[in-house]
């Protein structure tokens, strides 16, 4: 299942970043023809004198070259983003939209050409030229349209959907704006909501059959569910490495929470965890990698410092490195500057009885004999896990998440503790700002890597980064 899952997201990534590429071409284009066209007139009509002549003077129409004419379409493109555009859910040639987005950009570039022209003729010429440009953008988003449904290799990319609903449920408007063709899925099965009745839980076990047999990315749901079927399919479909798309309606599903999403200007309400989402999926990894690399930069000179204190210290290597399950359960080799004396690791099972915790899948031993002096100085300041600045440069580990997993706990695992391998393991996280090692209940641990998991948001790495200095230095739990 992890498999597919990382499969479909970079299926989900590949349309993402084709479509944009599309867009962005199609645009350029049309700005450039708009650009060569306006300019043409202007200068064949800029000797009969007044408003001509203004237009050729300065601003977006400017010989080119000269710095004002080019904010305009500088303006253009940041403006086409900001209003949706490039959404991958949304219409693109809707009139109404580009209007938004050629009114913006004549806001945003009469800004700056205020102080080259004054502000009557900087806004004039950019709302004049914006307006002229509208037939090039809206020819030009209706070829790209056209281009997308009828040359875009969806058979390649596309997910497979499911269709859960009546009879013509995969003829209702609902499936056809999310399965229509550039879109994200295709329709792959259909299953009758009608054959289980009111029982919730034989609705979510027959989809969730035909999502294993069809290997599907996407349940989409057509008709208004009672809650608990839908709750049910919900849950299903996220555990399955699914999203589930639903027509909007007042529904809650534990730690879950929904968004509005447009398919061909239809409204669907979208569950799905950021691990589904790739653009979440991207904006953590840029953050991850810019992170990472300035504090592999800031934290070098400490870094020999300790090395030289871990050789000086006791017998043995600089880093410790063990095996531990990544996203989706991958392994990979995780490293830390060592803390324990040589061969510490083969004694673990004979100090099984000094566990705290009394939970093999929570190993913890204040006062751990196995620690050498200076390893215990490392482990109360957290300088230990420097080196994972390195799994997190290498994609193997993120800067906030869930702590990596040992591969030998998944035997004492329940089903809804797989659900921590939905993201990548972090540095730090919820568990590490929460107490750390004085957490000593492992479904405690697992609900806060859960909530993370499922509440995702730039916004909260940022958080937890912020929270996690003044925990460090209070080390509380750390031992």
């Amino acid at each position: 299942m992890s498999a597919r899952r990382r499969a479909g997201v970079r299926r989900r990534l590949s349309r993402m970043g084709a479509r944009f590429l599309v867009l962005i071409a199609a645009d350029a284009l049309a700005l450039l023809a708009a650009r060569l066209t306006l300019g043409l007139i202007v200068t064949l009509r800029a000797d009969d004198g007044g408003a001509w002549r203004t237009f050729a003077a300065a601003g977006p129409l400017t010989s080119p070259g000269k710095p004002a004419s080019t904010v305009f379409w500088i303006a253009m493109f940041a403006a086409l983003l900001i209003t949706g555009a490039y959404s991958r859910y949304r219409a693109l040639s809707t009139t109404i939209r580009l209007l938004g987005a050629i009114a913006l950009a004549a806001l945003l570039a009469t800004v700056p050409l205020t102080a080259v022209i004054g502000l009557r003729r900087a806004a004039s010429l950019s709302f004049a030229v914006g307006i002229a440009t509208l037939p090039f953008l809206w020819l030009g988003r209706s070829l790209a349209e056209i281009f997308l449904g009828a040359v875009w290799p969806r058979a390649r990319w596309a997910g497979a959907a499911i269709v859960v609903g009546p009879v013509n449920a995969a003829q209702s408007e609902i499936a056809r704006a999310a399965t229509a063709p550039g879109g994200e899925y295709t329709v792959a099965g259909h299953y009758e909501t009608a054959a289980t009745g009111s029982d919730p839980r034989r609705l979510a076990d027959a989809t969730a059959t035909l999502v294993e047999a069809k290997l599907a990315e996407a349940i989409v749901v057509t008709e208004n569910l009672p809650e608990r079927q839908l709750s049910a399919l919900v849950e299903m479909s996220l555990a399955h490495g699914c999203v589930a798309l639903c027509p909007p309606r007042a529904l809650q599903v534990e730690g879950i929470r929904a968004r509005l999403v447009w398919h061909h200007d239809q409204p669907l309400l979208e569950f799905a965890t950021p691990g589904l989402q790739p653009a979440a999926l991207l904006t953590k990894r840029i953050t991850d990698v810019i992170g990472s690399s300035l504090l592999l930069v800031l934290a070098a000179p400490l870094a020999v410092v300790i090395a030289i204190g871990i050789l000086l210290d006791s017998r043995g290597p600089v880093f410790f490195s063990q095996d531990r399950a990544g996203l989706g359960g991958r392994r990979f080799r995780m490293l830390k500057f060592r803390t324990m004396r040589a061969g510490a690791d083969d004694e673990k099972q004979s100090l099984a009885h000094l566990n705290h915790t009394g939970d093999v899948r929570l190993f913890k031993i204040p006062g751990d004999p196995r620690v050498t002096p200076f390893g215990r100085f490392l482990r109360r300041w957290s300088l230990d896990e420097l080196p994972q600045f390195w799994n997190v440069f290498r994609g193997d580990m993120s800067l906030v998440g869930p702590r990596p997993f040992f591969e030998s706990d998944f035997a004492a695992y329940e089903d809804h503790h797989y659900r921590r391998l939905d993201t990548k393991p972090g540095i730090t996280g919820l568990w590490q700002v929460s107490g750390r090692s004085d957490v000593v209940d492992f479904e405690d641990v697992v609900y806060l890597d859960r909530q993370y998991i499922e509440q995702w948001s730039f916004w909260l790495d940022i958080s937890i980064l912020l929270r996690t200095m003044p925990s460090v230095l209070r080390r509380h739990g750390a031992y």
